[in-house]
């Protein structure tokens, strides 16, 4: 919202291009037609922004020639439900922070970048310590502002991003944040890694994991899920069922949720990212 949205600002500035802004108040349907209208050609929106307007059925109206993702986590139920809505486009997803400036886009559709970007590529130097994706570059912020502030970079040079990646044969995929782990009976839990197996669904468009107290274990995981437009109510037992097997499936027995809530809507943040708070 800071760094990203000053970033996008510059570059229509330096290009001479014009920008067409979003409102969250606004209605997407109206939104889009706005987009049309000004003949926007590059966009750029959270995961979580893109998965309410194919929610919303109001990207039919609408064909960019380039899409793009940032923010948060672009896992590939999303990459996939853009590329089947805007076919002839180009979808990436990009990796960018407020201290450390961009690091890397991706345009081969997949969730996760290859593990060969790691080491010093376009200006960019990456490594990964501690599960934890680290930058230097010269496009790195100066410091933090305050007396007190904490130190901007370690010994090296390097921002830690506080994003924990996993490597998988020849990628890195995102797992969560750092900050944003969960506790579930003692076992540290990322609610990214739960929602992007649910996201698979066919008949998901859209989740949030979170913990919920429990005075036997501790912590249980709670998932709210919304359902993709126009499924039949009489399957929701039926796709609660196909939910937890795949979770059981895919994830350790105490990422599995406990309970699966299907809900109408779930809250963004002002900077369009899912908003996060304890069941």
């Amino acid at each position: 919202r800071r760094y990203g949205g000053l970033q996008i600002f510059l570059r229509a500035v330096l290009s001479g291009g014009s920008m067409v802004l979003s409102d969250p108040h606004e209605a997407l349907g109206d939104h889009v037609a706005r987009l049309n209208a000004g003949g926007v050609s590059h966009i750029s929106g959270t995961p979580s922004h893109w998965r309410k307007m194919l929610m919303s059925g109001s990207a039919a109206q609408f064909a960019p020639g380039y899409v793009r993702l940032s923010g948060e986590i672009a896992d590939q139920a999303v990459l996939d439900g853009l590329k089947g809505a805007f076919p002839n486009s180009s979808v990436g997803h990009a990796y960018a922070s407020t201290e450390a400036g961009v690091g890397f886009a991706v345009n081969d559709g997949l969730e996760g970048f290859p593990a060969n970007y790691l080491g010093s590529r376009n200006g960019v130097e990456m490594k990964v310590v501690d599960g934890s994706l680290r930058i230097r570059s010269t496009r790195i912020a100066h410091a933090y502002i305050g007396r007190n502030a904490a130190a901007l970079t370690d010994a090296d040079g390097f921002v830690d991003s506080g994003d924990i990646v996993e490597l998988r044969g020849d990628r890195y995929y995102f797992v969560g944040r750092r900050g944003g782990i969960i506790n579930i009976g003692g076992l540290k839990v990322h609610p990214e890694e739960i929602e992007a197996v649910i996201n698979r669904h066919p008949d998901v468009q859209m989740s949030r994991a979170k913990s919920r107290r429990s005075p036997i274990t501790g912590g249980i995981v709670v998932a709210d899920v919304i359902l993709a437009d126009g499924t039949d109510q009489a399957r929701v037992k039926e796709i609660r069922d196909q939910i937890l097997d795949r979770c059981r499936a895919q994830l350790a027995s105490h990422k599995v949720p406990a309970v699966i809530r299907f809900v109408e809507a779930l809250d963004v943040t002002p900077a369009g990212k899912l908003a996060r708070t304890d069941a």
